[in-house]
C-alpha cells in the first residue's frame, strides 16, 4: 500500500492555512485527520490486487524486425471496481530503444466479476527466446488518494526467429533451377547426370549424347537428355565459435551465415534434395536431421533462433568427426565459417582431407565490406596506412581461399548482402556440373 501524489498534494495544501492562521498541533490535526480518514476509506474501497486472475495468450513466435502481440486477460473476482495501472515487464530487447514505457504500461478499469483484455505489442531487436517477467498492478481507490500494489508471475515465451532477409532472392534462384531441370522453355543439354528422356537430334547437340541403340530402332537420330541429380544429401555446418562473433556492420557474422544457410536450404528442398543442419564449436549446439521438404525450413529457423556465438576456439577435429557421423554417405557439406588464416591453417586444413575424400565440400565465409572500402582510401598518411593494412588482409584471405581450393574445396567469399545469393549460385553450379 502507498499514498499517491494526490494525497501528498492535499496534505501540502492543507499546511498553508495551518501555518498562517493556526500554527499548532490542533490545526495540523484538524487538517490531517479528515485526510487520513479519506485515505483509509479509499484504501478500503480499492480492489485487492492479490486476488486478481491473470492469463496470457497470443503470439509465440515472430521474425526479427516484426511485431508480436501478447494478450493479457485480467479477471476481477472481487466485489469492487478495479481502477489500476499495469506494467507488463519484458526484457529490454523486446522493444526498440525508447519505446518500452509506452508499450509496457496500461490503464484499465474492470468492474466487479468481469474481465478485460490488454495487448502488449513487442518488437524484439535480438534473436532468441524472450520470456515475460512479472506483471505489476497498482490499484487505486475512487478518490485516488491511496493505492494497493502487487505483482503476479504470468509465464509466456516469444521465440524471435531469424529474419530470412535473403528470401527475396529465392524466386530468381528457383527460375534458374527450373532451367536446369528442363521445366521451362530454356533447353539445357548435357547438364546433370541423371537420365531423363530421349528426343530427336537437332543441330548443335553434343554428339556424345546420341543414343545409338535408340537411333537404330528409329528412323531419326535420338539423343539422351539429362536432368540435375535429385535426392542428394546436403549438410549445412554452422561454425558458432569465436570467429562467428565478429560484427560486420550491425550484426555478427553468424547472422549472415544463417541467412545464407536458409536460402540454400529453401532452394535445395525445392530441388528435391535432403537438407540437414549442424551447429558446432566445441560441442553440438543444434542438430536438425531427417525433415521432410515441407518441414525442413521451419525446423531450421526454429533451431537457429536460439543460436549465439560462443567465445571459444572451434574444435576443427571434433567438427569434422561430427560432420562425418552426421553424413555417413556422400554429401555436399557446406561449411559456413571464417576465412581467417590462423583458424583455417591450424585447425581445418590438417583434417580437411577426411571430408574431401568422402564428400563434396563448399566453404562459405562472410567478408567485411569495410576492408574493401579501406583498401581504396587515399589522401593522407593515415589513409594510406589503412589501405596497406586492408590490402594485406585481403591478400591473406585470398591465399587462404587458394589453399582450400587446392584441396578440392569450392570457396564462396562475399559481403553479408551478397553471401546468400552467391552461395545459392555455387550450389546451382555444382548441380549443373553433376558434382553433387
Amino acid at each position: 500500500m502507498a499514498l499517491t501524489g494526490r494525497a501528498a498534494l492535499l496534505a501540502a495544501l492543507g499546511t498553508l492555512p495551518v501555518g498562517i492562521w493556526e500554527p499548532s498541533w490542533t490545526g495540523i490535526l484538524a487538517v490531517n485527520a479528515p485526510l487520513a480518514l479519506a485515505c483509509a476509506c479509499d484504501a478500503a474501497l480499492a480492489a485487492p490486487v492479490r486476488r486478481l486472475g491473470l492469463a496470457r495468450s497470443g503470439d509465440t513466435s515472430v521474425r526479427l524486425g516484426e511485431t508480436a502481440d501478447v494478450t493479457l486477460t485480467v479477471t476481477n473476482p472481487s466485489g469492487r471496481l478495479l481502477r489500476a495501472r499495469l506494467r507488463d515487464a519484458w526484457p529490454p530487447s523486446s522493444w526498440e530503444p525508447g519505446t518500452e514505457v509506452a508499450a509496457s504500461r496500461h490503464r484499465l478499469t474492470v468492474p466487479a466479476g468481469e474481465r478485460r483484455r490488454l495487448t502488449t505489442r513487442l518488437r524484439p531487436t535480438r534473436r532468441g527466446d524472450r520470456q515475460a517477467d512479472r506483471v505489476t498492478i497498482r490499484s487505486y481507490g475512487p478518490l485516488g488518494l491511496f493505492s494497493r500494489q502487487g505483482s503476479h508471475q504470468v509465464p509466456w515465451t516469444v521465440r524471435v526467429l531469424p529474419p530470412f532477409t535473403s528470401r527475396k532472392h529465392l524466386p530468381s534462384k528457383l527460375a534458374r533451377l527450373r532451367e536446369l531441370d528442363g521445366r521451362t522453355s530454356v533447353l539445357t543439354r548435357g547438364e546433370g547426370t541423371e537420365f531423363d528422356s530421349l528426343r530427336e537430334y537437332v543441330p548443335g547437340d553434343d554428339t556424345r549424347s546420341i543414343d545409338w541403340r535408340a537411333t537404330a530402332r528409329h528412323t531419326t537420330v535420338a539423343v539422351r537428355t539429362w536432368r540435375p541429380e535429385r535426392d542428394r544429401h546436403i549438410l549445412l555446418v554452422l561454425d558458432t565459435g569465436r570467429t562467428s562473433a565478429g560484427r560486420v556492420g550491425d550484426a555478427p557474422r553468424l547472422d549472415a551465415s544463417m541467412d545464407a544457410a536458409l536460402l540454400l536450404a529453401a532452394l535445395a528442398s525445392r530441388a528435391g534434395d535432403r537438407v540437414d543442419l549442424l551447429a558446432y564449436d566445441r560441442r553440438v549446439r543444434a542438430l536438425v536431421q531427417g525433415r521432410s521438404a515441407g518441414d525442413v525450413l521451419p525446423s531450421l529457423v526454429n533451431a537457429m533462433a536460439t543460436l549465439e556465438p560462443e567465445l571459444v576456439e572451434t574444435d576443427a577435429r571434433g567438427l569434422t568427426a561430427t560432420a562425418l557421423r552426421t553424413a555417413p554417405r556422400r554429401s555436399l557439406i557446406v561449411l559456413l565459417t571464417s576465412l581467417d588464416a590462423a583458424p583455417i591453417e591450424e585447425g581445418l586444413l590438417p583434417v580437411l582431407s577426411g571430408l574431401t575424400h568422402r564428400h563434396t565440400v563448399l566453404v562459405a565465409s562472410v567478408a567485411d565490406p569495410h576492408i574493401a572500402h579501406m583498401a581504396t582510401a587515399r589522401g593522407s598518411a593515415e589513409a594510406v596506412y589503412e589501405a596497406a593494412a586492408a590490402a594485406q588482409a585481403q591478400t591473406e584471405r585470398h591465399r587462404t581461399a587458394e589453399q582450400l581450393q587446392r584441396h578440392g574445396v569450392t570457396v564462396v567469399d562475399a559481403v553479408p548482402d551478397n553471401l546468400a545469393p552467391a552461395l545459392a549460385d555455387a550450389y546451382l553450379a555444382l548441380k549443373a556440373a553433376g558434382r553433387l
